[in-house]
């Protein structure tokens, strides 16, 4: 497909030289393997204008580029819907918090070494113990005020995922609080992710995940996990009336559009059923295959985890990533807390069969993209943004060798 960008002779030079910080507005990147949605394009020229990718042709013999892919992978920009990773960088070790803004700068570098430009940050509204952590409302605050002041400024687009314990008050509380602070304000659809991580149910419906884990993350015996988690089941039993009042809330604001809502390890397809219902959007780690099942024949985009992919299973006994894609049934990867695992767990479930390559790229890209409302990133097509990943393929495991990002409205960062 000849744009009039490109011909027979030498590129146009670039509209501004290269800098340390990021490439210009407008530049030919030569001689790459373009992964479309459907197809790789081998030696491929993809031509940028003002930030916008501009066109993905064959390179034609005898044109020189401003930058030579020297046969590399060129992919969008990653895309990571669910990344707890920041919580875990600012607490590296129990006792050992670190300043939040430092932090982010530091996982940052991390997200752009993973290829990943577009990063939607959990920020947990609620008040617990966690499972190895403790969240606080006050965190959750810091965490939504230091994105937001990073933004889309630095080397990664940085959003936040708003993640509500619907069995909490006062973290319900605090996201009515943070809604009405938002206003109209929002750059971008508002993500939120409802969820209960109450065991017996869930994520933790065998409870014996739940009770091993503080066993290995406490050093409590196996007596003392079971009752610690037979309080912890009667305390949240009663607060069902909170779950009702959180489950109905969230309705009204996903039917009013004032938000995109994501259901949290649905675990069947009534649970799915009635995610739909009040207004829900995207199907977050389902447990079982029946309710991602179900979540598609509701046209609705099922993300799942890419450390499952990377591991062939679940941690805790449910849903396996791998054989939920090869069954066609997962639209996104997340990251969940390891942003390397993204383009990993991607190459991987090509160099298995277990999908094309254009498709597992498109789990980490496009597919992601889609599941966070985003249209402007995601594929390498005319007049979107231009993030763009060099990889070199690996075996078995990929590297990112360089990301050229577009900054805020598609302008060069």
């Amino acid at each position: 497909m000849s744009t009039g960008l490109v011909s027979g002779g030498p590129a146009e030079a670039p509209a501004q030289g290269w800098t340390l910080g990021g490439p210009p507005s407008d530049y030919v990147l030569g001689h790459v393997r373009a992964v479309l949605p459907d197809q790789v394009l081998d030696d491929a020229l993809v031509a940028v204008r003002d930030g916008r990718i501009a066109a993905v042709e064959p390179h034609p013999a005898g044109v020189e580029a401003d930058v030579d892919g020297q046969g590399m992978l060129c992919l969008p920009g990653l895309v990571d819907v669910h990344s707890d990773g920041l919580e875990k960088e600012q607490l590296p070790r129990p006792g050992a918090e670190l300043p939040l803004e430092f932090a982010l700068l530091s996982f940052e570098g991390k997200l752009r070494a993973a290829g990943v430009t577009t990063a939607f940050h959990g920020a947990a509204f609620e008040e617990s113990g966690g499972r190895g952590m403790r969240r606080t409302l006050e965190n959750a605050r810091r965490i939504c005020v230091a994105v937001a002041s990073r933004g889309d400024d630095g080397l990664v687009d940085h959003r936040i995922l708003h993640r509500l314990d619907v069995r909490c008050p006062e973290g319900l509380a605090g996201l009515r609080q943070r809604m009405e602070e938002i206003g109209d304000t929002a750059r971008g659809p508002l993500l939120v992710s409802h969820e209960d991580h109450t065991p017996g149910q869930g994520q933790y419906a065998d409870r014996g995940y739940y009770e091993r884990y503080l066993m290995g993350t406490r050093g409590v015996t196996e007596e003392e996990a079971r009752a610690y988690v037979d309080r912890l089941i009667e305390d949240r039993d009663g607060r069902l009336d909170v779950r009702e009042e959180a489950l109905g809330w969230l309705g009204e604001q996903a039917r009013a559009g004032r938000i995109r809502l994501l259901g949290h390890d649905p675990g069947s397809p009534e649970e799915v059923e009635e995610l739909c219902d009040r207004g829900g959007a995207v199907a977050e780690f389902p447990t079982t295959a029946e309710a991602a099942k179900s979540a598609r024949e509701h046209a609705m985009p099922v993300v799942m985890g890419a450390p499952n992919v990377l591991r062939g299973h679940s941690h805790n006994g449910n849903a396996s990533g791998r054989e939920l894609v090869g069954r066609g049934l997962v639209t996104a990867l997340a990251s969940d807390y390891l942003p390397s695992g993204l383009l990993g767990a991607a190459l991987l479930l090509a160099e298995e069969g277990l999908t094309t390559l254009p498709a597992a790229v498109g789990l980490v890209t496009g597919g992601a993209a889609y599941v966070a409302g985003l249209h402007d990133r995601g594929r390498l097509e005319a007049g979107l943004r231009a993030d763009l990943v060099l990889a070199e393929p690996g075996r078995p495991w990929p590297v990112v060798a360089a990301v050229l990002r577009a900054g805020s409205g598609g302008e060069a960062a």
